[in-house]
């Protein structure tokens, strides 16, 4: 057992490692999603080690010292989505109805054939907007009756599982298809006009994933995302970015986005609200995020019922609150961040050129 202790010890401590550097491959970047998983192993572990070792010989407390380490690592990265964290968007003291937005961000996975069952979840939440990812033409035509109560649609239904759906109650102002980093893989950009009149913007994205059946390497993902970020930077406007972005919350791609964007994150001092893997309880981590701009605060978030789909939907419900943004602060971006964040778009750039 001290063999196994020791083991699980060096793995913890690759788990910790290897997410800190600062490369593409998909086989890094794949780190950076089960620090949950593997915190709650480490500390399992942690436990092991006092019935097989000792912390008086110098072995014992190496192994220790990579334990705490380890633990202190994902520590790092989880807590703040959890209720020891602040709250990053505070709760609305009020919800007026007429500054109210609510969205339901959902991946439908396009083999998924219960359209039924994400139906009913819709009408039982009843949300402004409604946003699905990877549908294809037969989800198109389950969805279209949604069109009675939501007449606003922008549509791109797709068979290589980046087609997305915008419905919506509420007036679109120039809606947009984008395709930022290839034509596969379409966004949605374009302003919202609250029953209050007042406008904000709405931008939607379903990045491609860094793994050995998808992409070698999280460039694209990242610079797409990074984009985005850099288009709403300097927008004095209520904006919100949502989707499936194929990367946890804390990772360090996601963290760059909202230092670029200032965008804040409603999870962080909540919860996780893991959406992904639906059918395995343990191996899940957050990847359909709703960002917005420190107009908001939040009236309601939850993750919704399963229906099929690899995907749990996320809902949330946001009012654009006067006086929001001398209550809620951004995160601030360095040199080196902006540099980095420069150079993956320049990278998928010049890729897209040759």
């Amino acid at each position: 057992m001290k063999i196994v202790v020791l083991v699980l010890a060096g793995l913890l401590a690759v788990f910790s490692f290897v997410p800190l550097i600062r490369h593409d491959d998909w086989w890094i970047r794949m780190f950076d999603f089960p620090r949950m998983q593997v915190f709650i192993i480490g500390l399992l572990v942690l436990g092991a080690f006092f019935f097989f070792w000792s912390v008086k010989t110098w072995a014992g407390g190496a192994v220790l010292g990579v334990l705490v380490f380890g633990l202190l690592v994902q520590a790092y990265r989880i807590v703040p989505y959890t209720p020891l964290y602040p709250k990053e968007v505070l709760d609305s003291p009020r919800a007026n109805p007429d500054s109210t937005i609510a969205l339901l961000v959902a991946n439908v996975l396009m083999s998924n054939r219960k359209a039924d069952r994400l139906l009913e979840i819709i009408r039982a939440r009843d949300p402004d907007i409604v946003i699905t990812l990877e549908p294809d033409d037969w989800w198109e035509g389950q969805l279209r009756v949604l069109e009675e109560d939501y007449p606003y649609t922008l549509k791109a239904p797709l068979d290589n599982r980046y087609g997305m759906l915008l419905h919506s109650r509420l007036e679109l102002i120039d809606p947009e298809i984008k395709y930022l980093i290839s034509d596969e893989f379409p966004s949605m950009h374009m302003q919202v006009r609250l029953v209050s009149g007042d406008t904000l913007w709405l931008h939607s994205i379903h990045p491609e994933p860094p793994s050995p059946t998808e992409a070698d390497e999280s460039t694209r993902r990242d610079a797409e995302l990074l984009i985005v970020g850099e288009e709403v930077k300097d927008r004095d406007q209520p904006t919100i970015v949502a989707g499936d972005l194929n990367d946890v919350a804390w990772s360090y791609t996601t963290t760059l986005f909202q230092q670029i964007s200032g965008l804040l994150d409603p999870r962080k001092g909540r919860g996780m609200f893991n959406t992904f893997h639906a059918a395995y309880p343990f191996m899940r981590w957050p990847l359909d995020h709703v960002f917005h701009s420190d107009h908001f605060m939040l009236a309601d978030m939850a993750r919704l019922p399963a229906f099929g789909s690899d995907h749990f939907p996320v809902y949330a419900r946001l009012v654009l609150q006067p006086g929001a943004q001398a209550l809620q602060d951004e995160m601030e971006v360095d040199r080196e961040d902006r540099e980095q964040a420069e150079e993956k778009i320049d990278k998928v750039e010049q890729q897209e050129e040759m």
